[in-house]
């Protein structure tokens, strides 16, 4: 059987304030976008959801045709 090497409360209280931070990181990340107008996209159960601007999620990709969110552009293409 191994052993578990016991994690501190200081180590526990650093693994919090990591994840505080993130969140905070994510939390304006996400208002960012909002401000842009780029929709924040969702990964639920395998599945993508886009942010609409009224808040609501969508599962219809809100990019042009031949210009998913979710598929990779050809590096040759020229935007327009």
């Amino acid at each position: 059987m191994t052993r578990r090497a016991k994690l501190t409360a200081e180590t526990y209280a650093t693994v919090d304030e990591l994840i505080r931070l993130g969140g905070i990181a994510v939390e304006n990340a996400q208002d960012e976008s909002r401000r842009l107008g780029v929709p924040n996209v969702y990964s639920i159960n395998d599945r993508l959801y886009y942010e609409t601007p009224s808040g609501e999620l969508s599962a219809q990709d809100p990019y042009r045709e031949n210009e998913s969110a979710t598929e990779p552009r050809d590096a040759t293409e020229r935007r327009s």
